[in-house]
């Protein structure tokens, strides 16, 4: 066995920039003033965006009209569906912006439903929970995982299949975006998140995928105000907010039923 002593003499000194000393502490401040200038040098051409929401609730709206502003063509945008006609996602496929679109559903959106059909637009249709999980695993860190879901239609075609305990499932990817846009109900300067009700489906694992992510928020509060058990994105993820308290509230579809008749008629 050799001493402790020895080993320790043979140890190469540290260089002078490794001296252990405490580290200076440089404040970070993600919070920009408008959404403009929150997506300044960030979206350029071909690059894949990841957009949060549900339908048009939880849409990262003003976001996605800087990306419009930005005028970055080429895109590829992955998202649960394109807004609505004239909302969201769809001003950038009225100006031509996006080549690829990934997503679930087509929705009320009849220009994507259009350009898809005459060949403008490029589509690739995931099941919904697959779409969820592609974003969870790239944000993750996992490149691929195997689902049933899909198998044996034409979602499977072109992609790898591997039996499992006497069953065949599906190898779908994950994905990393060059951007995520999101929006939460409430943020602080640090950039924790928290989404409400609905707006939580698809924001958190877009949060996650991105390489860089930027939020808009409703409600922006001061580092401590939000219980750390209530946060749904640690701020680790986040490196750029906007404060958006006016943002509108919109309705894809109203339902509504005749009012029951009263006793006076």
């Amino acid at each position: 066995m050799i001493p402790v002593a020895a080993v320790e003499t043979r140890r190469r000194p540290l260089p002078r920039y490794a001296v252990a000393t405490r580290p200076k502490v440089f404040p970070m401040n993600k919070v920009y003033p408008d959404a403009r200038s929150a997506m300044a040098g960030l979206v350029r051409d071909g690059m894949t965006i990841a957009a949060g929401g549900f339908g048009v609730c939880g849409i990262p709206d003003r976001l996605i009209e800087a990306v419009r502003d930005g005028g970055a063509t080429n895109l590829t945008v992955v998202s649960n569906n394109a807004g609505t006609d004239g909302v969201g996602l769809a001003l950038l496929l009225e100006t031509r912006q996006i080549r690829k679109m990934i997503a679930s559903y087509v929705g009320e959106n009849k220009l994507f439903a259009q350009l898809y059909l005459s060949g403008e637009l490029e589509l690739e249709f995931n099941p919904q929970g697959t779409l969820a999980e592609r974003l969870r695993a790239g944000g993750a860190g996992i490149p691929g995982f195997y689902t049933k879901t899909g198998v044996g239609t034409l979602i499977a075609e072109g992609k790898e299949t591997r039996e499992f305990d006497g069953e065949t499932f599906l190898l779908e990817r994950g994905i990393v975006a060059d951007v995520a846009l999101v929006h939460a109900w409430k943020g602080d300067t640090a950039g924790n998140l928290v989404f409400r009700k609905t707006a939580r489906n698809f924001n958190p694992v877009c949060a996650t995928s991105g390489r860089i992510t930027v939020a808009q928020v409703e409600h922006l509060v001061g580092p401590g105000e939000i219980d750390p058990d209530h946060v749904h994105t640690p701020g680790i993820f986040v490196q750029r907010l906007v404060h958006v308290p006016d943002v509108a509230k919109r309705i894809e579809i109203r339902t509504t039923r005749p009012r029951a008749a009263t006793s006076e008629g």
